[in-house]
């Protein structure tokens, strides 16, 4: 028979992202972000490659990279308001993890599998953060894939990809519910 924690399922039943754009100070201080990134770092990891990384990005290096953002867009030619979504969601934040998906060698065990590793990574420190009472957002964006924004910003290696960055702050406001999938809809039963 197997023992329940229903707080955790009511967690995870229930749980929804906070807008980034609503997140502001106080934010976790060291501490926590280090109990944060324990408890992110306990994901599925096929073969123990740790295929991923953190980068703790502070109040002065997300400016850093806000004016980075700019310089890139403009650089792309990117259309204004897309340039100006992509440096805000550094220049309005407090505090952000980066979490690099940084692939290993390995004949064992495929690339993708290690890529999803890294996923799972992004969804356990959003989730240990909203279980801890922070806001919390899982976000990409167009700057987390411009190879140049990567290298220049966050020293990436060139077979290494941002996964998400988890921005974690006070939430201003509780999100409303929003639509979730139809399970009949997205789900097929095979019984043999």
């Amino acid at each position: 028979m197997p023992d329940p924690n229903p707080a955790a399922l009511d967690f995870l039943l229930t749980r929804r992202s906070r807008p980034a754009k609503t997140l502001t100070t106080p934010v976790p201080d060291n501490d926590t972000v280090k109990t944060l990134l324990t408890a992110a770092a306990r994901s599925p990891d096929h073969g123990k490659l740790e295929p991923w990384r953190f980068v703790v990005l502070e109040k002065p290096a997300l400016q850093r990279l806000a004016d980075l953002a700019q310089t890139r867009g403009d650089a792309l030619g990117l259309d204004h308001d897309q340039t100006a979504k992509g440096v805000a969601q550094y220049a309005n934040a407090d505090l952000a993890i980066a979490v690099v998906s940084s692939p290993k060698p390995s004949e064992k065990i495929p690339q993708i599998e290690q890529s999803l590793s890294a996923g799972a990574v992004c969804l356990a420190l959003l989730n240990a953060a909203l279980a801890a009472g922070w806001g919390a957002n899982w976000l990409t964006g167009w700057a987390s894939h411009e190879p140049t924004f990567r290298t220049e910003g966050l020293g990436l290696e060139p077979h290494e990809s941002i996964a998400g960055l988890i921005h974690l702050g006070t939430e201003t406001a509780k999100p409303p519910e929003r639509p979730r999938p139809d399970l009949d809809a997205i789900t097929t039963w095979v019984a043999r």
